[in-house]
Parts: C-alpha cells; structure tokens; sequence
C-alpha cells in the first residue's frame, strides 16, 4: 500500500507539474481552457480521433480552414516559438470557427493519439472518408456542442 507521505509527494509533484505548464504558456493564449473545460475537450478529442473526424497540425488544419471546412480548433498553449501558431486563432475567426488554448501540447498530442507533440487539432463532426453509424454521430455532435457552447460562454466572458 501506499503511504500517506508518498501520496503527499505525488499529489506535490503533480501540482508542480501544473505551475510548470502555465508557467510555459504563451501571452496570447487567450481564451484558455480551465481545468474541467481542458478535461472535456481532451476527451472530445480523443472520441474524434478514434472517428477518425481531427485534422492533426499546423499545416493540416490551416489548409483545412481555408478548404471551408467546420468544426472546432484546439490550439497548445505552451508552444514556442509562438509564431508557429500565431496565425491560427486569425484565420478561426475569420471562417466564424470556435477556438480554445489547452495548456499542454503532449497532452493534446496524447488526446489525439499522437507520439510527437502537437500544436494544434481541428475536431470536425464528420469523418474525412466514411461514415459513422448514426448513434455513434449523435454521441459526438452532442459532446461536440456541449464543448462548443462553454467556449463560446468563455470566450463571451473575456471579450
């Protein structure tokens, strides 16, 4: 069993791992994700990569945006150097796509099922090729408006 001074320092380093993560992120990392909100967009990427519906990195949502294609954009907030992304959040609200930062880009590269860190995902309600069975479609267009809408309530609390 484990001992109440080893959960202590476990349960320490966990929270220095969190000070470490805002600590690296970037100043434009606005609107960020609190922790509940991080929790459930990193679930609702998980469920859109296992469908098959996220488009993985800068190049592949960019071009995705500029294609007119919908959804939701999920950008790394502790990604240096920032320019790579700075363009982004721009092009988001031009194509009236929803956007949020996440404080870690391994957590997001592991919530898309990804080994390299990535900097940005764009989770779409519609698989690239196929189709999903319609319960399965219905479970993530409600966990994808469900995100959505708490976004769009953040995002309205800080502009």
């Amino acid at each position: 069993m484990v001992s109440d001074s080893e959960a202590e320092k476990s349960h320490l380093k966990d929270k220095e791992k969190e000070k470490k993560k805002l600590l690296a992120l970037a100043p434009i990392a606005k609107p960020l994700a609190g922790k509940k909100l991080c929790k459930r967009t990193l679930k609702l990427v998980r469920k859109a990569a296992e469908y098959k519906c996220l488009k993985r990195g800068v190049k592949e949502v960019v071009k995705s945006i500029r294609r007119g294609q919908k959804g939701f954009c999920v950008i790394a907030g502790n990604i240096s150097p920032i320019d790579v992304i700075t363009h982004v959040p721009i092009l988001c609200e031009e194509a009236d796509i929803r956007y949020v930062y996440v404080p870690s880009k391994e957590d997001l590269a592991n919530a898309g099922s990804t080994k390299r860190p990535t900097c940005c995902v764009l989770i779409q309600t519609k698989p690239n090729k196929g189709e999903l069975g319609s319960t399965e479609q219905e479970k993530l267009k409600a966990e994808f408006d469900q995100v959505v809408a708490e976004v769009s309530e953040l995002t309205s609390s800080i502009f």
